[in-house]
């Protein structure tokens, strides 16, 4: 993915979280606001109720390994390894592990998020090696599958099962907006073990430069002599395949991980706030005019 790429999905996923996060920032529950009415008692008791949670250990028809969830970013991008409020819970086994990555990796709703990602480069003509028309594309579309696929299992089922690290992003839920925000950040750097330690988090920095590598030094293009538009004209496409596309590569990636976690920081806020917003109003008594 490049840089250009890159800068896209990081506004699909930044643009919402800022909306709602400054949003949330300025409203506070108690404030008084002008036109605003004071909460009813059935409103406040509604309040109290406690809200339900993904519990972990349950099983669901997206969610069905143990001490996963089945929630998805803003209903669509899979988010089974996110936990909210979970505190201590058991660890995933290797098998668990691999389950619940294939799961998420194979999701249906992955298939149109690489077409996407695939369409914006064919536009850019990123890496030209993959040429034009049906047959770029469907390169570009292959290449962005197996780019997403090779670093979900480094990150998230092999490294973690080899080096006992957890691969589930734990929500901190607590604190100030730039407190979750700079704790999120961290979690691509310390993780947690299966024994509910702290570590170095080597299933995401050395998974993702491994897998960076695999792909890059596998199927991306080659340097090449390509055909112009104009006669007896060749264009020389330089090798994909370096030491220095590789680094870019893993950077990159390591920098979407980075900002898809402060997302799942945030998302059980946006998420509550959008079903406040569409719950069904209950009917107020009206007092009688004098």
């Amino acid at each position: 993915m490049n840089h250009s790429k890159c800068r896209v999905v990081l506004l699909l996923l930044v643009l919402p979280l800022t909306s709602y996060s400054l949003r949330a920032q300025q409203t506070s529950p108690g404030t008084n606001q002008p036109g605003a009415q004071a909460p009813s008692q059935t409103d406040t008791k509604e309040e109290q109720k406690p809200k339900p949670q993904n519990v972990p250990g349950s099983t669901s028809k997206e969610g069905s390994v143990q001490g996963t969830s089945k929630d998805r970013l803003f209903y669509a991008l899979p988010n089974f390894l996110t936990l909210e409020n979970a505190g201590q819970v058991p660890p995933l086994s290797t098998k668990e592990k691999f389950a619940v990555v294939t799961k998420g990796s194979f999701d249906y709703v992955q298939y149109p998020w690489y077409a996407f990602l695939s369409g914006i480069s064919q536009a850019e003509d990123s890496e030209p090696g993959y040429g034009q028309g049906a047959a770029g594309y469907g390169k570009r579309f292959g290449a962005a599958f197996a780019d997403g696929t090779i670093e979900n299992y480094f990150t998230g089922a092999i490294l973690p099962s080899l080096l006992h690290q957890d691969p589930r992003y734990f929500q901190s839920g607590k604190g100030s907006f730039w407190r979750r925000t700079w704790y999120s950040m961290s979690r691509n750097i310390v993780t947690r073990t299966d024994s509910g330690g702290e570590q170095f988090n080597y299933s995401e920095v050395v998974g993702g430069a491994l897998s960076a590598a695999i792909s890059t030094y596998t199927y991306h293009p080659k340097s090449q002599l390509v055909t112009t538009t104009t006669p007896g004209v060749l264009r020389f496409i330089p090798s994909d395949r370096t030491l220095t596309n590789t680094a870019k590569v893993w950077a990159t990636q390591y920098g979407y991980d980075t900002l898809t976690l402060v997302v799942k920081e945030f998302w059980p806020d946006i998420r509550r706030k959008i079903s406040r917003k569409h719950r069904p109003e209950q009917g107020s008594a009206v007092s009688p005019a004098p």
